[in-house]
């Protein structure tokens, strides 16, 4: 099985319980097997059922799409951010002379009006952000190409909603863009300053010089504490009537607009992306199964049993699974020897080499039972399983045919030749074929003792 993270098991894990809770019970009898062998406590044990489903209804590989989607829409929204940031720099700087307080405005404006909304919206609703989380979402589902792939966001935000992990998430992706955003810009408008010469105005008609002058300094005095320069009152004051044509005068407003940016844009993108990542690492880590949950609560009589149930309670699911065997998970050696349901007139078992056990004659629950334990523990390299074609392929015989072989390096069928005076009827003989094709299981009328022998016919 695929190694997957912790948080991937629990989303897995939800995902299946959605499926079940909108599609009705999946045909789960060897899933459940598996988990109580392996043991553990309840929350273990569901999960390692939901796994083993996921894996074999194609879930944990849609998975791995939606995750490669999630991925590329993330490099596309980052991509976006960069391109935003530049255009950022280039509104700010495209007139001729800067009016500062325009250019702080380009670079600023929509950064803190949205900061500030996203900030209101945690306080108050906690969801603030769902539309660039929808967009990102959106844009994994249609890039995974998968369409199991769309059972999976449901079931993560249902699974983050539970611990309101969701509002921390999406704060790490928008607090994240927008660092990005503002980082391109600063990079920009860096780049620009280096190597254009820009003078600097403030222009109004209602205000006066006084407001500016304070404005100014107000909004260079925390960049000044790290360094930046703002401009003296004699340079603010003088900007009003046009760009001052002195170094210290453009190196000064230079370094008050980027400092403003720094303190203003960037700081506080980051310090919230750093706090949003945290709570986010911090709440992932102490997520748990919700065993409340009525899916949940019903597999504990089953994953957990104060007595074995076995038979088959399932409804017929549309098509039967394909076998893969996962006995490589486990050393597999030897070879074995099994019939299903035979009568008392024909003899068995046949004779047998030496290095080939006889598991008899599966007739009760018990046996199916006590022989599935064994080979989850102890799968043969090579496994022969005796069908009477007299009887119908019905579903519980083909169900047990292919949990047998999925425990075992390699299977044949053996559809065992009708006892002398008595023929085979021919439809339901092409009905065992097309089954066994089906479970892509090799099959044939003659004993395959060569085979169980040495591995070779």
């Amino acid at each position: 099985m695929t190694e997957l993270t912790p948080l991937q098991n629990l989303w897995l894990t939800e995902t299946v319980r959605l499926r079940e809770e909108h599609a009705g019970p999946l045909d789960d009898l060897e899933a459940n097997r598996l988990a109580r062998a392996a043991g553990g406590d309840l929350p273990g044990r569901i999960q390692r059922r939901a796994l083993w489903l996921a894996e074999r209804d194609g879930l944990t590989a849609a998975l791995k799409h939606w995750l490669q989607g999630a991925r590329l829409a993330l490099v596309l929204l980052m991509i976006f951010a960069v391109l935003s940031g530049a255009g950022l720099a280039f509104a700010a700087l495209g007139q001729t002379p800067v009016n500062v307080f325009w250019a702080l405005g380009s670079l600023l404006g929509i950064n803190l009006i949205l900061l500030l909304s996203w900030a209101l919206g945690l306080i108050f609703a906690g969801e603030h952000g769902a539309t660039l989380g929808r967009l990102w979402l959106w844009l994994s589902e249609k890039l995974a190409r998968d369409a199991k792939a769309a059972q999976l966001a449901p079931a993560l935000l249902l699974m983050l909603q539970r611990k309101k992990l969701n509002r921390w998430a999406l704060g790490a992706l928008v607090n994240g863009l927008w660092l990005l955003a503002m980082f391109s810009a600063l990079i920009l408008l860096l780049t620009l300053m280096a190597t254009r010469r820009y003078g600097f105005v403030w222009e109004t008609t209602i205000l006066g010089a006084d407001t500016f002058i304070s404005i100014t300094q107000a909004l260079g005095y925390l960049p000044s504490l790290m360094g930046f320069n703002v401009p003296t009152v004699e340079m603010i004051r003088a900007s009003g009537n046009g760009a001052l044509d002195i170094e210290s005068a453009r190196q000064a407003w230079a370094s008050w607009l980027v400092g403003v940016l720094v303190v203003y844009g960037v700081l506080p993108r980051l310090l919230l992306a750093l706090l949003c990542f945290w709570r986010w690492n911090r709440g992932k880590a102490s997520l748990r199964l919700d065993l409340n949950l009525p899916g949940y609560a019903q597999l504990r009589e089953r994953l957990m049993p104060t007595s074995e149930r076995l038979g088959v309670n399932d409804p017929e699911p549309a098509q039967l699974h394909r076998v893969e065997s996962q006995a490589g998970e486990l050393a597999s050696e030897g070879a074995l020897l099994v019939a299903i349901e035979l009568d008392e007139q024909r003899p068995w078992p046949p004779a047998l080499p030496k290095n080939v056990n006889n598991a008899g004659i599966l007739d009760s629950r018990e046996s199916r039972h006590k022989l599935l334990e064994q080979l989850s523990r102890f799968p043969p390299a090579r496994l022969a399983i005796a069908c009477d074609p007299r009887r119908s392929p019905d579903r519980g015989s083909l169900a047990l045919i292919a949990e047998l072989a999925r425990n075992a390096g390699a299977t044949r069928v053996w559809l065992l030749q009708a006892p002398p005076g008595e023929g085979l009827d021919a439809e339901r003989l092409g009905d065992w074929h097309v089954a066994l094709q089906q479970l892509e299981l090799p099959f044939a009328d003659c004993a395959p003792m060569n085979w169980l022998e040495s591995g070779h016919d």
